[in-house]
Formats: C-alpha cells, sequence, structure tokens
C-alpha cells in the first residue's frame, strides 16, 4: 500500500515525500482511513510506530477543503491534540508542520515552563490545530484565550500515560469544553483498565486498532542481565561504559533524584551525558535532547515518563540501571534500540530487590535474558539463588509449588 491509496491529497503526498516516507506503516494503515471517514477510534501503539502521522495526515487532509484564506486572522481551534508533556506536545507540533508545509493550515503547541505571553499573542491571531498539555491549555481557557466550541477533532495521546501522571480529571474538562458532536481519537502504548474506562466514558462506538506487541522484543535486540548488588549499581554502570557500552546511549532511572545522580557521576568521571526529568525547565530538557540527537553529548539518562513519546533516531544501546515494576515498560524501553532492521543493545542491571521484575519480564516475552557473569560487581550467589528460571516453566506452576511461589513473592516486595 503507498500513502496514494490513502485518499491523501497532492499537498500532503508531496509533503510526505519530501520527509522520506516511502509506504504507510501499519498503524497508519489501519487508522487513517477511519479518522477520515469520521470515526472514533482507540489505538494501541508504541512510539516509533508511525501513530502521530496517523492521526495528523488525516485531520490536515480534513481541514484542507475547508481551509480559511491565508491570512490567519478569525482562524478557530477545529482540531485539539492533547499530550501528557512538553517534549511530546513540541514533537507533534514538528510533525503537524512539516505535514502541512504545502497548505495554508497553521498548527501551534502550548505547554507548561515557558513565557505564556508569546503564546497568547499567537493563540489570538488563530490558528487551525493546537497541540496542548493539560495544565497550559486549562489556564489559558480560563484566561478566555482559547475558545474550543469550535472543535470537529479531538485527540488523546499517551493516554496511558497522561493517566498516569494525573490528569484524568483534565482531560474529562476539556473533553466537556469541546462539542458534543465532535470526532475523538485516543492513542495509548497500552490499554489498561483506567483507559478503558476513560474511553468509555468519552468515545461514541469507537473503532479499535491494535498494533503493538507488548509481548515480544525485536530478534534485532541483544538482550543481556547483570546481578549486581544496588550499592553497586553505578560502579558497575561506569566499568560497563569503560568497558563494553559504547555508541549512542539512553539509561533509564526510575527517579528524577536518581537521573541526577547518576548524571553528576558521569560527568565526573569524563563521560559526556545529559538528562532528562520533569523537575527540569522546558528550556534546560530541550536542550538536553537536542544535544543527544546532534551528538554533542551521546548519553542521555532518563525517567520514563521524560523519554515517553520520544523518537530518537540510530540508537546503539538502552541500559536498564533500574530495573521497571511494569514489564511492559522493559518492551517499550529496549525497543527505542535496533530500528529499520538494524541492531542494537540492552543492558538490564538487577539488584536483589529486583529479581522478580526479571521473572515478569521473561514471562511476557517468553524469552530467557542472557546472565553475564564476567564483571567484578557480581551479586551474593545466596541472593541470586533461584532468581534466573525459565518463564516457561514458571508459568504454569501448580499445587505446593505455587504457593511457595506466593510466599516468596510477598518477601519480596
Amino acid at each position: 500500500m503507498s500513502f496514494k491509496d490513502l485518499k491523501l491529497n497532492r499537498p500532503l503526498l508531496r509533503a510526505v515525500a519530501e520527509a522520506g516516507y516511502d509506504n504507510p506503516t501499519l498503524v497508519q494503515e489501519k487508522t487513517i482511513p477511519l479518522v477520515l471517514d469520521k470515526k472514533d477510534v482507540i489505538v494501541s501503539a508504541q512510539t516509533g510506530t508511525g501513530k502521530t502521522a496517523s492521526f495528523a495526515l488525516p485531520i490536515l487532509r480534513l481541514l484542507y477543503d475547508r481551509q480559511e484564506a491565508s491570512s490567519k486572522k478569525g482562524k478557530k481551534i477545529k482540531a485539539l491534540v492533547i499530550s501528557p508533556t512538553r517534549e511530546l506536545a513540541s514533537q507533534i507540533q514538528e510533525n503537524f508542520k512539516t505535514y502541512s508545509s504545502y497548505t495554508t493550515l497553521s498548527s501551534y503547541a502550548i505547554f507548561g515552563g515557558t513565557a505564556i505571553e508569546p503564546q497568547k499573542e499567537i493563540l489570538k491571531k488563530g490558528i487551525d490545530i493546537l497541540i496542548a498539555t493539560p495544565g497550559r491549555l486549562l489556564d489559558l481557557h480560563k484566561q478566555d484565550i482559547i475558545n474550543l466550541d469550535y472543535v470537529e477533532t479531538l485527540v488523546l495521546d499517551e493516554a496511558d500515560l497522561m493517566l498516569d501522571m494525573g490528569f484524568v480529571d483534565d482531560v474529562k474538562k476539556i473533553e466537556r469544553l469541546c462539542p458534543k458532536e465532535k470526532q475523538t481519537l485516543l492513542f495509548s502504548a497500552t490499554i489498561p483498565y483506567k483507559v478503558e474506562q476513560l474511553a468509555n466514558s468519552i468515545l461514541n462506538n469507537p473503532k479499535r486498532i491494535e498494533v503493538t506487541q507488548n509481548a515480544s522484543t525485536s530478534k534485532n535486540v541483544n538482550q543481556l542481565l547483570y546481578y549486581t548488588p544496588k550499592k553497586d549499581k553505578i560502579e558497575l554502570c561506569l566499568h560497563l561504559l569503560r568497558q563494553t557500552i559504547k555508541g549512542n546511549i539512553v539509561i533509564f532511572r526510575r527517579t528524577k533524584y536518581g537521573v541526577e545522580k547518576l548524571e553528576q557521576t558521569l560527568l565526573k568521571n569524563g563521560f559526556s551525558a545529559a538528562s532528562l526529568h520533569g523537575d527540569k525547565s522546558q528550556t534546560l530538557r530541550q536542550e538536553a535532547l537536542t544535544n543527544f540527537k546532534t551528538k554533542k553529548v551521546n548519553i542521555l539518562i532518563a525517567t520514563d515518563v521524560a523519554a515517553r513519546g520520544i523518537d530518537i533516531k540510530d540508537l546503539d544501546a538502552v541500559v536498564n540501571f533500574d530495573l521497571p515494576n511494569i514489564p511492559e515498560t522493559y518492551v517499550h524501553r529496549i525497543g527505542r534500540t535496533a530500528r529499520a532492521g538494524k541492531s542494537g543493545m540492552a543492558y538490564s542491571m538487577c539488584s536483589a530487590d529486583e529479581k522478580l521484575y526479571i521473572k515478569d519480564i521473561e514471562q511476557l516475552i517468553g524469552l530467557q535474558l542472557q546472565v553475564i557473569e564476567d564483571h567484578p560487581y557480581l551479586l551474593d550467589p545466596k541472593a541470586k539463588k533461584e532468581v534466573h528460571k525459565s518463564p516457561n516453566k514458571s508459568k504454569y506452576k501448580k499445587g505446593r509449588k505455587s504457593e511457595a511461589s506466593k510466599k516468596k513473592k510477598k518477601r519480596w516486595y
């Protein structure tokens, strides 16, 4: 299938071709026709699947035939995209800007952490498509700067992260501020119960699309596991960066404090590193991301929330400094490397208190991670005993063994 088969018009096809897109991805093939038919849609798709284009291109196509004169005066917001983070909002805006380059349609992104007055000035002039984080949108709406009465399409991007960040009430309020008769599109890496509840409350007979593969990882990612005491993780990380891990690297930590601590340690040891987390200003976050993408630094340390949805190309390795307690997050993390047929590396450091996370991850992906014991910061064999078992054997235990497993699980939480 080509983009021509998706009923996109010439200006969009020209922009897509210049952006280097050859053929639509699976999520684009499935989603674009439904959006053009004005259906409500729920899409389960992870970063890297092309989901932004799957809603941006049909929105632009629907608005194109009714685009106003080149003057921006009098334009009303007809499409609204809600994004949980500043980085995501900025990235979505860049995509809209690229795809609409041969139209007179205008788009703009607003988010906190930056001056509000310049945003007010642009909004007063009028735009067709608004990308926004919930807090800043409601703030400007309260000041009568934003009018959502003309919204025809509402997009909720990264819905699971949005709800995890506590935006559920804001999202519901924004939905109520839009016209009742509108098209609603919901995109999420996963569809947990709370996302399902939200979808049921605001979408109208939605079509469902699932293109993610939460239970699998790319065969091109070499996944290595290092057992080590928690107190030795930083030393092990330094050792691996000196001896083993090369290229462009993203290191995931669980907390903002952990990100800061590791960044300072790496800088003191002569490494070129930058960091992303929620407490940094938008300017500093954008600077860190830009420096990494332009290879001024080769190591980016981030929390899952800060890195969610950010598209980073040519990533050589992912390091799980702190293992995620949600196995799907592990799949999401390492899926950032080995794209477009390339190979990649995933390094995970596991302390004794994280051993059950490994069991959950292996059960999900149906693969046993390769344990590396040739390093100077090994976990005490007693602490590691019976940690590593084949998921195929442990998943379906019955009787006494199952009860013993439950008791052991309690002991580690």
